[in-house]
């Protein structure tokens, strides 16, 4: 059978337009876009990851309202995801801007692409910030909680329902801790550093007290068939919250009591499943990466518009390509927040 030629006046030219160049795209943009989608597949399979544990654990996996709840220089104010709401922003806005630079470059004006190329690597430096700050703060934890043999989470409210820090509820003992390492003898035992305080003096001063109660990192629906404790605020009736305990049955819990839990770490968190820490670590880390690299690669086309590059070549094409990263860091953000902090 004899081969049949596309030739430029054929169908099949048509189609493509460019010749050698598919749909008008140069090497360089196509070779971008099969990065992008191969990397969108990469940040699929880790949010279907998320999602799959989160199902299975849904009923031990933290609020996200309760996690991130810090605002700077608002210390001791409650913001659930308010700054959260504001990274994002952030980080949408310097997409506009990248778009108008994108855009000034079409028209060759290289002043305009200066100022809009400035404008996107500072919004993805103060992101980049942001989440580091966020991170900071998701390390060191707020109240703290309790670990018991069987590896439930144990936190302290009062009578109120309202969170208690450890600082709160544990009483100082006479005793001199030190941290567990091999060179004293136990050689299977290492700790990394220990703890503001020990078990025995969370349950002291859990026994000295009364009015505290201990809420589990169990979540249940806030109906009045299931609630079990009358004395909750009324502000505090949520449609979904943790449940507390009674007394005797948070004084049966906190008899098994093995760790002390402040802050969050690959091993445990205070916040509720292992998982939720490890995801949150991995996925906002893997994408704090991608938008790290991108502020690098911004600023290296940025001295090459100041220096004119583009300008000698007669085309900006390098701001359209570095644009087409940056709105898929931005569109993948969308993703991150939407799944990991919003559901």
């Amino acid at each position: 059978m004899d081969a049949t030629v596309t030739t430029p006046g054929s169908v099949g030219q048509k189609t493509w337009g460019g010749g050698n160049e598919p749909m008008s795209a140069s090497y360089g943009k196509l070779m971008m876009w099969f990065f992008i989608v191969s990397d969108a597949l990469t940040f699929s399979g880790f949010l279907a990851a998320y999602g799959f544990s989160r199902f299975k654990f849904i009923e031990t996996w933290p609020l996200a309202d309760e996690v991130f709840t810090h605002f700077p220089f608002l210390h001791g104010v409650t913001a659930p995801m308010y700054y959260v709401a504001l990274m994002t922003f952030i980080l949408i806005f310097s997409s506009v801007t990248m778009v108008l630079a994108v855009d000034a470059g079409h028209q060759m004006n290289k002043k305009k692409v200066t100022f809009y190329m400035f404008l996107t690597i500072i919004g993805g430096l103060i992101f980049v910030g942001s989440q580091a700050w966020e991170w900071k703060n998701f390390i060191k934890g707020e109240y703290g909680a309790i670990e018991t043999k069987g590896g439930s989470l144990l936190q302290f409210v009062d009578n109120t329902g309202k969170r208690l820090s450890l600082a709160e509820v544990a009483q100082s003992l006479p005793k001199e801790r030190e941290t567990l390492t091999r060179n004293k003898g136990v050689w299977f035992m290492k700790e990394s550093e220990l703890p503001t305080y020990s078990v025995e003096e969370v349950q002291a001063g859990f026994a000295a007290n009364p009015n505290i109660l201990i809420r589990t990192e169990v979540i249940y629906q806030d109906t009045p068939a299931n609630r079990a404790d009358k004395t909750l605020q009324p502000g505090l009736q949520k449609a979904k919250h943790k449940k507390i305990l009674t007394r005797a049955e948070s004084e049966k819990m906190l008899a098994n009591a093995k760790y002390v839990v402040e802050g969050a770490n690959l091993v445990r968190n205070e916040y509720g499943s292992k998982l939720f820490a490890d995801f949150f670590f991995f996925i906002t880390g893997f994408h704090g990466f991608h938008v790290f690299s991108g502020v690098i690669i911004n600023i290296i086309i940025f001295f090459n518009v100041l220096l004119g590059t583009y300008e000698r070549r007669g085309t900006y094409e390098m701001v359209e390509k570095v644009g087409l990263y940056w709105h898929f860091v931005d569109l993948v953000w969308v993703f991150v927040f939407t799944v990991f902090y919003l559901v």
